[in-house]
């Protein structure tokens, strides 16, 4: 329920950023607390009290295979979709699941799988305005997918905005909950699957309208840079801005995730040798990852203990530290790149070289800073920023910028 989100998943919506959020918005949230709360009463008056949760994690059904070799489809071609009732969501919020074509970081055809989220009621004018969502990094294996999650990774946030009159397309990303090898930790392949899942939506759910902006949250802001620079070159005239929440991950920052990385290498270029980056104690951790979801599970090694000598002057793993790099492509459309600074385990600041670089460029972008927040509280403090930029977008306002 909508309500047991709000305390458990954005801390930050109980702090003092609440009182500029719009009258609108505090009726909405009225409006969806009532509604969770009259249900949860209801279904405490007619149901027997059950002995446990149920699993935060749904079963990886056939729905995400797909035949091998795979049919033939153009990238953001719809392959099936299903009607989900089986998230944590309010019940006012239909979920379809999506499976849909996409490309490998080599070009090749891949699925990649998704949810849509839309609003109850009439659509207004040009259907549904869309949120497409990038999320956080969440692992490597198949099973990690979020639409195999109950509250879908960030269903809280992806709650608001369907409550405020958006839809939601949320990929996956290829090879997470799809059978194919998932490109961890590259934007260009996470954003590219964010881009063709789209089409794909739109042909699920024909209610969805053709303009769209992304946010993503961490690495999925990463991600969401990825888009706007993607969009640079595709020129999808219906895109209109990005949104990166709590920072954008740095190269020495996904260092902290050794066997991720090299998983993502290792995708990006097949040609990579794992074993001249990780050593030996890690081999056996980089395995477990291609099947679990939750690193912990496997051997229990500090980030020194994983590298080799020198490993950061491999090749490939320059190549792919250069790809990762935001701010060395323009980006169509403007930004909004919110951040915080007090969590060092968990980086959301923005950093300095992205600034400068951003702005080198001309970008439109514009940066928020939270002092003294974390990332998870940077999510619900910058609510009200969120909703008033993306809001704008739509109305066909100029986007601010406080690039010096």
């Amino acid at each position: 329920m909508l309500g047991s989100f709000l305390g458990s998943s954005l801390p930050g919506l109980g702090r003092t950023r609440m009182r500029v959020f719009p009258p609108i918005l505090n009726i909405l949230w009225a409006a969806a607390l009532l509604s969770a709360t009259t249900a949860l009463a209801q279904s405490h008056a007619s149901a027997p009290a059950k002995p446990s949760h149920p699993p935060r994690t749904l079963p990886l059904t056939k729905f995400y295979d797909t035949p091998s070799p795979l049919p033939a489809g153009k990238p953001g071609e719809l392959i099936r979709s299903e009607q989900c009732d089986e998230y944590d969501l309010p019940y006012e919020i239909s979920a379809v699941r999506i499976l849909y074509h996409s490309r490998s970081p080599s070009g090749e055809d891949v699925a990649a799988s998704g949810v849509v989220l839309v609003p109850s009621g009439t659509p207004p004018a040009g259907w549904w305005p869309v949120v497409a969502w990038a999320h956080d990094f969440i692992g490597s294996a198949r099973q990690c997918a979020p639409s195999l999650l109950r509250n879908l990774d960030e269903g809280p946030l992806l709650a608001m905005y369907v409550g405020l009159g958006y839809a939601v397309v949320a990929s996956d990303y290829a090879g997470l909950g799809s059978d194919f090898q998932h490109a961890a930790l590259d934007m260009r392949s996470n954003a590219l699957d964010v881009i063709y899942s789209l089409p794909a939506a739109r042909a699920a759910v024909p209610q969805l309208g053709a303009k769209w902006v992304v946010a993503g949250y961490s690495q999925g802001g990463l991600t969401a840079i990825g888009v706007a620079e993607a969009e640079s070159e595709i020129g999808d005239p219906n895109y209109l801005g990005a949104v990166a929440l709590s920072g954008v991950p740095e190269a020495h920052e996904i260092q902290r995730m050794p066997v991720f990385l090299a998983r993502g290498i290792k995708t990006v270029f097949p040609e990579f040798r794992v074993e001249e980056m990780l050593t030996d104690k890690a081999i056996p951790l980089y395995q477990h990852i291609g099947q679990a979801c939750e690193a912990s599970a496997g051997p229990d090694l500090e980030a020194r203990e994983m590298l080799k000598p020198g490993w950061e002057n491999n090749r490939y793993v320059k190549e792919f530290f250069t790809r990762n790099a935001p701010g060395r492509k323009p980006m169509k459309g403007p930004l909004l790149l919110i951040g915080g600074e007090s969590d060092p385990e968990t980086p959301s600041a923005i950093p300095a070289t992205a600034v400068a670089q951003l702005c080198k460029q001309k970008d439109r972008a514009l940066f928020v800073k939270y002092p003294g927040l974390n990332a998870s509280a940077v999510i619900g403090d910058s609510v009200s920023e969120q909703i008033s930029w993306i809001r704008a977008r739509f109305a066909g306002h100029p986007a601010p910028s406080n690039c010096p």
